[in-house]
């Protein structure tokens, strides 16, 4: 038997409610994203290239802050790829629809469900 296997596993980090939800909205938006680049090419709104790279671009950058939600800082890189987002309005104005409802509902994860629900005292009820 190795060291390693003797050790303890180390016990789960309790997540809070925004973690987890900002998690998942961003974890659901970064596809959207990445297709929505590939419209903004396909509809020659931008030049291929420059599309497809922004539209990655901006995809990665959700993914990786969906794992790094458990840094405050993170909440804030997270409002900044949702302005970046609805940034693609300007150039196609249905990006605006889809955006506004990823908008509203990391609006929803941050200010009301999380703070809301992470307040609750730890016995009651969902």
């Amino acid at each position: 038997m190795s060291a390693r296997s003797a050790r303890a596993p180390r016990p789960k980090r309790n997540r809070s409610l925004a973690e987890k939800l900002g998690s998942i909205v961003l974890g659901f938006e970064f596809v959207i994203v990445f297709l929505a680049g590939l419209v903004l090419g396909g509809l020659q709104k931008l030049p291929w290239p420059l599309a497809l790279s922004l539209g990655i671009g901006l995809s990665l950058l959700m993914l990786i802050t969906a794992g790094l939600m458990r840094y405050p800082w993170a909440v804030w890189l997270g409002w900044f790829c949702q302005l970046a987002f609805m940034a693609g309005g300007l150039l196609e104005p249905m990006i605006f629809l889809v955006a506004g409802i990823f908008v509203a509902m990391w609006a929803y994860c941050m200010v009301v469900a999380g703070r809301a629900l992470d307040e609750r005292p730890p016995g009651s009820a969902a």
